[in-house]
């Protein structure tokens, strides 16, 4: 191209930046985990089913409709009492406490306390609006708010519900909607919490070292009543705590913290309604028929009683005023009550939804980005200062780079001319990076630097060859490398000749076959692949395996959503390391001392070092110490062990999976003895082989004995540690 060396402007510069700056998605998303656009795709065997479900779905709630819509124009008529609609409220003598919130006027309110009604002041001036199970509702508005002591003192394993009408004004809000919990204690206690729109709860002794919160990760409706619940089955984990909105459970949910242990959450705080204790207002929430009751019920339970509550106020309401959501909730009253077509269709509703639910978490998510629908700008910034605007500019691309012609200026556009014919560099950058993935060295040493400060390609005409075939052949990257690793340059010996250290001492003449230090991720995955204990599985959530303790609780916030690590148990530790859970302020510490980059910045070349730390990690890392033992196990039971002429194949055995050899004499001359001095020592401390066989997730083999396994466990390890199985 005439113009290779052209600079580029500063434009330029933005007018390419312009590209990314037209996402729809905005800048606070909530941490919810999966930002709209995103496209579902379901494991293969699921495809079919997950088709047939989206017209199922849309069906069955068409159904549940046209049965609601028929019961809300006859149901108002029927004359239903109050009374009739009480027989089918929860056991009243598992009631703990009942507030109506419905006064309307006043900073007092009855509460029904263990079947008592009592009179409570509130702390503060009451406001109160239109309600939903009243008249009026309680809406919180300047610091005040309802409190109830001596009640509700629940911990962990109490069995409990608590359950209230609510109804945002506004979105995002956070507060505490009923509480017994006190700030001044370590927020011990437990609450029901609105969490940037979403409901959410806290059992904590103290916070947050020794505390549980759960937040659903679906917003509630705003401008809207909904019925929503806390149940604790008392089985004392967090599986046993549960969030439900108008009767559905919400399953899609975090679990923020779970450090609680065995701890108590028991204090001495008065229930609260709106704060807690001593703030945290919950303000712009409209509340209506706070209950407690001190057992756990079901969402079926809820939903009616959700119904119930909001209906037994409609039937004091002339039939001409049942209208809207309170005939709603008399007609769904009546249908749960006298409709086994109703109750049908909610049981295939839920069924097809868990269907679907259940498919898409084994599936995987694929996020799309959407962009606004008015041209891609930016503006040029003087020196760089985002808040210092100057010249506003279109989408377009560097004139030192083909034109886009007629392509259109957006992200399509961009990706068409990204892969254009014409285009000179995306092909020869990507096979100068995969070059790099397997020879260690680029052609182009500065693999992020094609300009004119990089430097010159050590092989042109290669790199111009490997860009034309990679493009040729459909952007085939499987087939790139197999041409790389099949080819006789790759498949040299990688010892280096006097002669040739003598004139290319940097290899870049490539007269000998690549060494260098695998990276991170493959260390780790060459281990437990070479114990057997690779999961295979392609795909899903990332997993947290084996971490020292303390790491991310050191740089977290209080409010943070990862601030406590629990690694996984099962196959999830063994996945490839690819999918492991990263947390950039505090990255995986094995990974980072093999120099894995923090992921705060793109790095497309990494340093590599070879330091006494990462010796450290491989010999006492309990997941290499585990996959270790698992191939110490293995080849035990696969060549021999200890029989006659065992120690010989079973040490070969271990070294042909490491190493992809067996030892040569010399190397046996050393092995050997070893091994037998590692037996004997075992035997002589049985101690210290028992500690040594409990490391990690995965028990120890039984069959083998103990001496014997842990012997053989440390040379599997010795021989794991050599250059040679962490070089390639």
């Amino acid at each position: 191209h005439d113009h290779k060396f052209d600079p580029v402007s500063q434009k330029e510069f933005y007018s390419l930046a312009a590209f990314f700056n037209n996402t729809t998605q905005a800048v606070r998303d909530g941490n919810i985990p999966n930002t709209p656009p995103i496209v579902v795709v379901p494991e293969r065997a699921d495809r079919e089913r997950f088709r047939l479900l989206a017209e199922l779905l849309p069906a069955a709630q068409s159904k549940l409709d046209s049965i609601r819509k028929s019961a809300i124009e006859k149901v108002p008529t029927l004359g239903i009492t109050a009374s009739e609609i009480a027989k089918t409220l929860p056991s009243g003598e598992n009631l703990v406490l009942h507030a109506p919130l419905g006064e309307g006027a006043g900073d007092t309110t009855s509460v029904l306390v263990d079947g008592t009604m009592i009179p409570v002041t509130a702390s503060g001036s009451l406001s109160w609006t239109d309600g939903n199970s009243r008249a009026k509702s309680l809406i919180v508005k300047g610091g005040a708010f309802v409190s109830v002591p001596d009640v509700a003192d629940y911990d962990l394993r109490d069995p409990f519900s608590v359950c209230v009408w609510i109804y945002p004004e506004r979105d995002n809000i956070n507060g505490s909607i009923v509480a017994r919990l006190d700030e001044a204690d370590g927020y011990r206690g437990w609450d029901l919490w609105m969490n940037g729109g979403r409901i959410a709860t806290h059992f904590v002794n103290q916070w947050p070292e020794k505390a549980i919160k759960l937040i659903s990760r679906d917003s509630l409706a705003v401008n809207q009543w909904s019925h929503v619940a806390l149940v604790n089955d008392g089985l004392g984990t967090v599986a046993s705590i549960r969030l439900y909105v108008n009767g559905s459970e919400q399953t899609n949910r975090e679990v923020a913290n779970d450090s609680l242990g065995g701890e108590t959450i028991r204090g001495t705080a008065p229930l609260t309604i709106g704060s807690r204790r001593n703030g945290d207002f919950v303000n712009e929430l409209r509340i209506n028929d706070v209950r407690v009751y001190n057992v756990a019920l079901g969402g079926r339970d809820l939903r009616e009683l959700g119904d119930a509550s909001a209906a037994m106020f409609a039937t004091s309401l002339p039939v001409d005023a049942i209208k809207g959501a309170r005939a709603e909730s008399l007609s769904r009253w009546w249908l749960n009550n006298h409709s086994e077509e109703y109750r049908d269709a909610i049981r295939q509703l839920d069924e097809l939804r868990r269907e679907d639910e259940a498919i898409r978490k084994t599936g995987t998510t694929a996020h799309v980005m959407n962009e606004k629908p008015d041209p891609a700008i930016a503006f040029v910034l003087n020196r760089g200062e985002y808040d210092q605007r100057l010249d506003q500019v279109g989408a377009d691309v560097p004139a030192a780079l083909p034109s886009m012609g007629e392509l259109p200026r957006n992200r399509l556009g961009l990706a068409k001319w990204l892969f254009g014919d014409q285009h000179p560099l995306t092909a020869r950058v990507s096979v100068n990076r995969f070059w790099q993935e397997v020879f260690g060295t680029g052609i182009v040493r500065t693999s992020g630097d094609f300009g004119i400060t990089g430097e010159l390609p050590s092989h042109p005409e290669l790199l111009d060859y490997l860009a034309v075939e990679f493009r040729e052949s459909g952007w085939d990257t499987k087939a790139l490398f197999r041409m790389m690793l099949t080819s006789a340059t790759y498949r040299q010996s990688a010892q280096a000749t006097p002669r040739g250290v003598e004139i290319d001492v940097e290899n870049r003449l490539l007269s000998h076959g690549p060494r260098f230090r695998m990276d991170a991720e493959m260390v780790r995955d060459m281990a437990i692949w070479s114990g057997g204990l690779l999961t295979p599985k392609i795909g899903g959530p990332s997993v947290r395996p084996y971490q020292p303790p303390g790491v991310w609780e050191a740089v977290a916030m209080p409010e943070s959503n990862t601030r406590n690590y629990k690694s996984d148990e099962g196959a999830a530790l063994y996945r490839r390391s690819m999918y492991t859970f990263w947390k950039r302020a505090a990255p995986p510490a094995s990974m980072e001392i093999f120099g894995a980059p923090n992921r705060e910045v793109c790095t497309v070349r990494r340093e590599r070092s070879n330091t006494p730390l990462q010796a450290l990690v491989t010999l006492n890392d309990p997941q290499f110490v585990e996959a270790a033992r698992k191939l110490a196990s293995t080849a035990l039971t696969t060549a021999g062990g200890d029989a006659s002429g065992g120690e010989l194949s079973t040490l070969q055995w271990i070294a042909s999976r490491l190493l992809s050899r067996e030892l040569t004499q010399p190397e046996l001359d050393i092995m050997l003895p070893a091994i037998r001095d590692l037996v004997a020592y075992y035997h002589a401390n049985p101690l210290d082989a028992a500690a040594l066989l409990e490391v990690g997730n995965t028990p120890a083999d039984d069959s083998h004995a103990k001496p014997s396994l842990a012997a053989w466990t440390m040379v599997a390890s010795e021989l794991m540690n050599l250059d040679e199985t962490l070089c390639k």
